[in-house]
Protein backbone atom coordinates (compact mmCIF):
# COMPACT_ATOMS: atom_id res chain seq x y z
CA UNK A 1 0.00 0.00 0.00
CA UNK A 2 1.62 3.21 -1.22
CA UNK A 3 1.86 6.30 0.97
CA UNK A 4 0.06 9.21 -0.70
CA UNK A 5 0.37 12.02 1.82
CA UNK A 6 1.51 12.77 5.34
CA UNK A 7 -0.12 15.19 7.77
CA UNK A 8 1.78 16.75 10.67
CA UNK A 9 -0.25 18.32 13.47
CA UNK A 10 0.73 19.99 16.72
CA UNK A 11 -2.16 19.75 19.19
CA UNK A 12 -2.77 21.59 22.43
CA UNK A 13 -2.88 19.94 25.84
CA UNK A 14 -5.88 20.40 28.13
CA UNK A 15 -4.16 18.76 31.10
CA UNK A 16 -0.88 19.54 32.79
CA UNK A 17 1.88 17.49 34.40
CA UNK A 18 4.40 19.08 36.77
CA UNK A 19 7.29 17.07 38.14
CA UNK A 20 10.70 17.50 39.77
CA UNK A 21 13.77 15.42 38.98
CA UNK A 22 17.51 15.68 39.39
CA UNK A 23 17.82 17.96 36.33
CA UNK A 24 15.20 20.38 37.65
CA UNK A 25 11.46 20.98 37.23
CA UNK A 26 9.49 19.65 34.28
CA UNK A 27 6.17 21.18 33.27
CA UNK A 28 3.98 20.31 30.27
CA UNK A 29 2.51 23.81 30.60
CA UNK A 30 5.89 25.49 30.13
CA UNK A 31 6.06 28.55 27.89
CA UNK A 32 6.79 28.10 24.21
CA UNK A 33 4.49 27.47 21.27
CA UNK A 34 5.39 23.81 20.79
CA UNK A 35 7.25 23.11 24.02
CA UNK A 36 5.76 19.88 25.35
CA UNK A 37 2.86 19.93 22.88
CA UNK A 38 2.07 16.55 21.23
CA UNK A 39 3.09 16.11 17.60
CA UNK A 40 0.77 13.87 15.59
CA UNK A 41 1.55 12.18 12.28
CA UNK A 42 -1.20 10.89 9.97
CA UNK A 43 -0.07 8.65 7.13
CA UNK A 44 -2.56 8.17 4.28
CA UNK A 45 -2.09 5.07 2.11
CA UNK A 46 -4.77 3.92 -0.33
CA UNK A 47 -7.69 4.48 2.02
CA UNK A 48 -5.90 3.52 5.24
CA UNK A 49 -4.91 6.19 7.77
CA UNK A 50 -2.24 5.43 10.35
CA UNK A 51 -1.85 7.65 13.43
CA UNK A 52 1.22 8.22 15.55
CA UNK A 53 1.76 10.76 18.31
CA UNK A 54 4.71 11.76 20.47
CA UNK A 55 4.85 14.50 23.10
CA UNK A 56 8.40 15.91 22.96
CA UNK A 57 10.29 16.13 26.21
CA UNK A 58 11.75 19.62 26.11
CA UNK A 59 13.68 20.98 27.78
CA UNK A 60 15.44 17.68 28.45
CA UNK A 61 18.79 16.64 29.90
CA UNK A 62 19.19 13.81 27.38
CA UNK A 63 16.86 14.21 24.38
CA UNK A 64 17.79 16.79 21.73
CA UNK A 65 14.43 17.20 19.99
CA UNK A 66 11.89 19.98 20.45
CA UNK A 67 8.37 20.16 19.03
CA UNK A 68 9.44 22.70 16.42
CA UNK A 69 12.41 20.52 15.51
CA UNK A 70 10.17 17.48 15.17
CA UNK A 71 7.82 19.31 12.83
CA UNK A 72 10.67 20.61 10.67
CA UNK A 73 12.36 17.19 10.47
CA UNK A 74 9.15 15.44 9.47
CA UNK A 75 7.95 18.12 7.05
CA UNK A 76 11.23 18.87 5.31
CA UNK A 77 13.21 15.61 5.50
CA UNK A 78 11.28 12.51 6.48
CA UNK A 79 7.77 12.91 5.02
CA UNK A 80 8.98 13.64 1.46
CA UNK A 81 10.91 10.35 1.59
CA UNK A 82 7.75 8.47 2.55
CA UNK A 83 5.66 9.54 -0.43
CA UNK A 84 5.26 6.68 -2.89
CA UNK A 85 6.74 4.05 -0.57
CA UNK A 86 4.84 1.07 0.79
CA UNK A 87 3.80 1.20 4.43
CA UNK A 88 5.51 -2.20 4.79
CA UNK A 89 8.99 -0.98 3.72
CA UNK A 90 10.15 -0.34 7.26
CA UNK A 91 13.85 -1.10 6.84
CA UNK A 92 14.13 0.82 3.56
CA UNK A 93 12.45 3.79 5.25
CA UNK A 94 14.90 3.67 8.17
CA UNK A 95 17.82 3.57 5.73
CA UNK A 96 16.45 6.53 3.77
CA UNK A 97 16.02 8.52 7.00
CA UNK A 98 19.52 7.63 8.19
CA UNK A 99 21.01 8.84 4.91
CA UNK A 100 19.11 12.12 5.06
CA UNK A 101 19.00 13.07 8.75
CA UNK A 102 20.17 10.70 11.49
CA UNK A 103 18.85 11.19 14.99
CA UNK A 104 15.58 13.07 15.64
CA UNK A 105 14.33 9.96 17.41
CA UNK A 106 11.08 11.48 18.63
CA UNK A 107 10.08 12.59 15.14
CA UNK A 108 10.95 9.16 13.80
CA UNK A 109 9.02 7.43 16.57
CA UNK A 110 5.85 9.32 15.63
CA UNK A 111 6.28 8.16 12.01
CA UNK A 112 7.09 4.60 13.06
CA UNK A 113 3.96 4.37 15.20
CA UNK A 114 1.81 5.72 12.36
CA UNK A 115 3.29 3.16 9.98
CA UNK A 116 2.57 0.31 12.41
CA UNK A 117 -0.96 1.60 12.95
CA UNK A 118 -1.50 1.68 9.17
CA UNK A 119 -0.07 -1.81 8.69
CA UNK A 120 -2.31 -3.26 11.37
CA UNK A 121 -5.39 -1.59 9.93
CA UNK A 122 -4.52 -2.75 6.41
CA UNK A 123 -4.45 -6.41 7.46
CA UNK A 124 -7.06 -6.01 10.24
CA UNK A 125 -4.72 -7.13 13.02
CA UNK A 126 -3.52 -5.43 16.21
CA UNK A 127 0.08 -4.28 16.09
CA UNK A 128 1.26 -6.82 18.65
CA UNK A 129 0.20 -9.61 16.24
CA UNK A 130 2.63 -8.14 13.69
CA UNK A 131 5.64 -8.00 16.02
CA UNK A 132 5.54 -11.21 18.05
CA UNK A 133 2.03 -11.94 19.27
CA UNK A 134 0.31 -11.50 22.60
CA UNK A 135 2.21 -12.51 25.74
CA UNK A 136 0.01 -10.65 28.25
CA UNK A 137 -3.67 -10.52 29.05
CA UNK A 138 -2.97 -7.72 31.54
CA UNK A 139 0.17 -5.59 31.73
CA UNK A 140 1.26 -4.41 35.21
CA UNK A 141 2.08 -0.72 35.38
CA UNK A 142 4.73 1.38 37.12
CA UNK A 143 4.22 4.84 38.66
CA UNK A 144 7.12 7.31 38.51
CA UNK A 145 7.05 9.41 41.70
CA UNK A 146 8.20 13.02 41.55
CA UNK A 147 10.74 14.46 43.97
CA UNK A 148 9.12 16.54 46.71
CA UNK A 149 10.45 18.97 49.34
CA UNK A 150 9.80 16.39 52.09
CA UNK A 151 9.31 12.61 52.23
CA UNK A 152 5.67 13.22 53.14
CA UNK A 153 5.00 14.63 49.67
CA UNK A 154 6.44 11.53 48.00
CA UNK A 155 4.55 9.24 50.35
CA UNK A 156 1.30 11.01 49.46
CA UNK A 157 1.89 10.45 45.73
CA UNK A 158 2.79 6.80 46.39
CA UNK A 159 -0.40 6.28 48.38
CA UNK A 160 -2.43 7.79 45.55
CA UNK A 161 -0.83 5.44 43.05
CA UNK A 162 -1.45 2.37 45.20
CA UNK A 163 -4.80 3.18 46.80
CA UNK A 164 -6.55 5.06 43.98
CA UNK A 165 -5.16 3.23 40.94
CA UNK A 166 -3.98 -0.13 42.29
CA UNK A 167 -0.39 0.31 41.10
CA UNK A 168 2.09 -2.02 42.83
CA UNK A 169 5.38 -0.77 41.33
CA UNK A 170 6.77 2.63 42.28
CA UNK A 171 9.88 4.38 41.00
CA UNK A 172 11.08 7.21 43.21
CA UNK A 173 12.81 10.12 41.52
CA UNK A 174 16.14 10.94 43.21
CA UNK A 175 19.01 13.39 42.87
CA UNK A 176 17.57 15.67 45.56
CA UNK A 177 19.06 19.20 45.73
CA UNK A 178 20.12 18.44 49.32
CA UNK A 179 22.14 15.43 48.24
CA UNK A 180 21.94 11.66 48.12
CA UNK A 181 21.42 11.34 51.87
CA UNK A 182 18.00 12.94 51.41
CA UNK A 183 17.28 10.39 48.67
CA UNK A 184 18.10 7.65 51.17
CA UNK A 185 15.76 9.22 53.73
CA UNK A 186 13.00 9.49 51.12
CA UNK A 187 13.28 5.83 50.20
CA UNK A 188 13.33 4.64 53.79
CA UNK A 189 10.24 6.73 54.60
CA UNK A 190 8.33 5.42 51.57
CA UNK A 191 9.31 1.81 52.24
CA UNK A 192 8.18 2.11 55.86
CA UNK A 193 4.90 3.75 54.85
CA UNK A 194 4.04 1.40 51.97
CA UNK A 195 5.44 -1.85 53.37
CA UNK A 196 6.97 -4.88 51.70
CA UNK A 197 4.12 -5.69 49.31
CA UNK A 198 5.03 -2.92 46.86
CA UNK A 199 7.97 -2.97 44.44
CA UNK A 200 10.01 0.21 44.89
CA UNK A 201 12.95 1.39 42.79
CA UNK A 202 14.99 4.60 42.63
CA UNK A 203 15.77 6.72 39.56
CA UNK A 204 18.30 9.56 40.06
CA UNK A 205 18.24 10.38 36.31
CA UNK A 206 22.07 10.65 36.23
CA UNK A 207 22.06 12.71 39.43
CA UNK A 208 24.65 10.73 41.47
CA UNK A 209 28.33 9.89 41.24
CA UNK A 210 29.63 6.32 41.27
CA UNK A 211 30.73 6.67 44.90
CA UNK A 212 27.35 8.07 45.95
CA UNK A 213 25.54 5.24 44.15
CA UNK A 214 27.57 2.62 46.00
CA UNK A 215 26.94 4.45 49.29
CA UNK A 216 23.18 4.36 48.66
CA UNK A 217 23.23 0.65 47.84
CA UNK A 218 25.10 -0.08 51.07
CA UNK A 219 22.87 2.16 53.18
CA UNK A 220 19.70 0.56 51.78
CA UNK A 221 20.90 -3.03 51.97
CA UNK A 222 18.40 -3.78 54.74
CA UNK A 223 15.48 -1.85 53.19
CA UNK A 224 14.87 -3.91 50.03
CA UNK A 225 15.69 -1.60 47.19
CA UNK A 226 14.12 -3.44 44.24
CA UNK A 227 16.11 -1.76 41.44
CA UNK A 228 18.29 1.26 40.72
CA UNK A 229 17.79 3.14 37.44
CA UNK A 230 20.43 5.28 35.72
CA UNK A 231 22.31 6.64 38.74
CA UNK A 232 25.24 8.20 36.82
CA UNK A 233 25.92 10.21 33.67
CA UNK A 234 24.69 8.87 30.36
CA UNK A 235 28.16 8.14 28.92
CA UNK A 236 29.62 6.61 32.09
CA UNK A 237 29.32 2.95 31.07
CA UNK A 238 32.34 1.98 33.19
CA UNK A 239 30.69 3.63 36.18
CA UNK A 240 27.51 1.61 35.66
CA UNK A 241 29.59 -1.57 35.55
CA UNK A 242 31.34 -0.63 38.82
CA UNK A 243 28.00 0.07 40.47
CA UNK A 244 26.58 -3.22 39.23
CA UNK A 245 29.58 -5.09 40.67
CA UNK A 246 28.84 -3.53 44.05
CA UNK A 247 25.06 -3.92 43.91
CA UNK A 248 24.79 -7.31 45.66
CA UNK A 249 21.88 -8.45 43.55
CA UNK A 250 20.00 -5.15 43.20
CA UNK A 251 19.20 -4.87 39.46
CA UNK A 252 20.86 -1.90 37.76
CA UNK A 253 18.89 -0.35 34.88
CA UNK A 254 20.11 1.81 31.99
CA UNK A 255 17.82 4.58 30.74
CA UNK A 256 19.63 7.70 29.55
CA UNK A 257 22.60 5.48 28.62
CA UNK A 258 20.44 3.52 26.18
CA UNK A 259 19.64 5.65 23.14
CA UNK A 260 20.93 3.65 20.19
CA UNK A 261 21.70 0.10 19.08
CA UNK A 262 25.38 0.88 19.60
CA UNK A 263 24.61 1.86 23.20
CA UNK A 264 22.77 -1.42 23.74
CA UNK A 265 25.66 -3.44 22.32
CA UNK A 266 28.26 -1.59 24.40
CA UNK A 267 26.27 -1.92 27.63
CA UNK A 268 25.91 -5.63 26.96
CA UNK A 269 29.60 -6.05 26.09
CA UNK A 270 30.67 -4.39 29.34
CA UNK A 271 28.07 -6.28 31.42
CA UNK A 272 27.21 -2.88 32.82
CA UNK A 273 23.52 -3.35 33.65
CA UNK A 274 20.84 -5.94 34.37
CA UNK A 275 17.95 -4.13 32.68
CA UNK A 276 17.44 -2.02 29.54
CA UNK A 277 14.81 0.71 29.87
CA UNK A 278 13.45 0.91 26.33
CA UNK A 279 11.39 4.00 25.62
CA UNK A 280 9.92 4.16 22.15
CA UNK A 281 10.33 7.92 21.86
CA UNK A 282 13.98 7.53 22.87
CA UNK A 283 15.06 4.87 20.36
CA UNK A 284 12.91 5.91 17.38
CA UNK A 285 9.82 3.73 17.62
CA UNK A 286 8.68 0.11 17.71
CA UNK A 287 10.94 -1.25 14.96
CA UNK A 288 14.14 -0.01 16.60
CA UNK A 289 12.86 -1.06 20.04
CA UNK A 290 12.50 -4.64 18.81
CA UNK A 291 16.18 -4.63 17.81
CA UNK A 292 17.25 -3.32 21.22
CA UNK A 293 15.14 -6.02 22.87
CA UNK A 294 16.87 -8.66 20.73
CA UNK A 295 20.28 -7.47 21.95
CA UNK A 296 18.96 -7.63 25.51
CA UNK A 297 17.77 -11.20 25.05
CA UNK A 298 21.09 -12.31 23.55
CA UNK A 299 22.98 -10.76 26.49
CA UNK A 300 20.59 -12.11 29.18
CA UNK A 301 19.50 -8.56 30.04
CA UNK A 302 15.91 -7.85 31.04
CA UNK A 303 13.71 -5.15 29.50
CA UNK A 304 11.69 -2.37 31.06
CA UNK A 305 9.23 -0.62 28.74
CA UNK A 306 9.41 3.01 29.78
CA UNK A 307 7.22 5.89 28.71
CA UNK A 308 6.53 8.46 31.42
CA UNK A 309 6.20 11.09 28.69
CA UNK A 310 3.29 9.22 27.11
CA UNK A 311 0.42 11.62 27.74
CA UNK A 312 -2.09 10.33 25.21
CA UNK A 313 -3.92 7.17 24.22
CA UNK A 314 -1.95 6.94 20.98
CA UNK A 315 1.45 7.15 22.61
CA UNK A 316 0.50 4.80 25.44
CA UNK A 317 -0.96 2.37 22.89
CA UNK A 318 2.38 2.00 21.12
CA UNK A 319 4.05 1.12 24.41
CA UNK A 320 1.27 -1.32 25.28
CA UNK A 321 1.61 -3.19 21.97
CA UNK A 322 5.39 -3.39 22.24
CA UNK A 323 5.18 -4.56 25.87
CA UNK A 324 2.49 -7.10 25.00
CA UNK A 325 4.81 -8.77 22.48
CA UNK A 326 7.63 -9.39 24.99
CA UNK A 327 7.84 -12.68 26.96
CA UNK A 328 7.09 -11.94 30.65
CA UNK A 329 10.27 -13.72 31.74
CA UNK A 330 12.26 -11.06 29.87
CA UNK A 331 10.49 -8.01 31.37
CA UNK A 332 10.76 -6.15 34.70
CA UNK A 333 9.39 -4.51 36.75
CA UNK A 334 6.28 -3.10 34.98
CA UNK A 335 5.23 -0.86 32.06
CA UNK A 336 5.61 2.89 32.52
CA UNK A 337 2.95 4.46 30.32
CA UNK A 338 0.06 5.05 32.69
CA UNK A 339 0.01 8.83 32.29
CA UNK A 340 -1.56 8.19 28.90
CA UNK A 341 -4.36 6.24 30.57
CA UNK A 342 -6.23 9.07 32.24
CA UNK A 343 -4.22 9.49 35.44
CA UNK A 344 -3.66 13.19 34.72
CA UNK A 345 -7.00 13.67 33.01
CA UNK A 346 -8.75 12.35 29.89
CA UNK A 347 -7.14 12.45 26.46
CA UNK A 348 -8.96 15.31 24.71
CA UNK A 349 -8.39 13.70 21.29
CA UNK A 350 -9.88 10.33 22.28
CA UNK A 351 -13.11 10.90 24.24
CA UNK A 352 -13.87 7.16 24.11
CA UNK A 353 -10.57 5.62 25.22
CA UNK A 354 -9.60 2.10 24.22
CA UNK A 355 -7.12 1.60 27.04
CA UNK A 356 -8.27 1.86 30.65
CA UNK A 357 -6.18 1.65 33.81
CA UNK A 358 -7.77 -1.02 36.02
CA UNK A 359 -6.29 -2.24 39.31
CA UNK A 360 -2.80 -1.18 38.29
CA UNK A 361 -2.96 -2.96 34.93
CA UNK A 362 -3.94 -2.33 31.31
CA UNK A 363 -5.12 -4.89 28.75
CA UNK A 364 -3.96 -4.96 25.12
CA UNK A 365 -6.72 -4.40 22.57
CA UNK A 366 -7.56 -6.70 19.67
CA UNK A 367 -8.65 -3.74 17.55
CA UNK A 368 -6.68 -3.31 14.30
CA UNK A 369 -3.53 -1.23 14.37
CA UNK A 370 -2.83 0.54 17.64
CA UNK A 371 -6.51 0.23 18.48
CA UNK A 372 -7.15 3.92 19.10
CA UNK A 373 -9.86 5.91 17.32
CA UNK A 374 -9.12 9.66 17.54
CA UNK A 375 -11.97 12.17 17.27
CA UNK A 376 -11.31 14.22 14.15
CA UNK A 377 -13.47 17.11 15.37
CA UNK A 378 -11.46 17.26 18.60
CA UNK A 379 -8.22 17.18 16.62
CA UNK A 380 -9.41 20.07 14.47
CA UNK A 381 -10.43 22.08 17.52
CA UNK A 382 -7.12 21.62 19.35
CA UNK A 383 -4.72 21.87 16.40
CA UNK A 384 -2.13 24.63 16.73
CA UNK A 385 -0.28 23.82 13.51
CA UNK A 386 -1.17 21.70 10.49
CA UNK A 387 1.23 20.79 7.66
CA UNK A 388 0.62 18.45 4.71
CA UNK A 389 3.26 16.75 2.55
CA UNK A 390 2.17 14.97 -0.62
Amino acid sequence: MKIERVEILVTDLTTRLQRLGSSGPYDTGARGTFLGKPVMVKIHAEGVVGYGQIRPIAPSHFLPDTGAGMVAAIRDIYAPRLIGRSIYDGEAIIAAFDNALPGNVQARAAIDHALHDAMGKAVELPVFRLIGGRCYDRIPLEWSVSLAPTPDGMIAECRRAVEEFGVRTLCLKAGHPDGYRQDIANFKAVRQALGEDVTIGIDPNTGWTVAESIQVLERLSEDRLDYLEQPVARDNFDGLARIRAAARGVPIMADESLMTLDDALELARRQAVDVFCIKLYKVGGIRKAMKVAAIAEAADILVNVGGLAAFSQLEAAAGIHFHASLPPVRVMPAGEFLFGLGVGGPDPLVPEPTYILEDGHVSPSERPGLGVVPDEKAIEKLTLLHEVVK
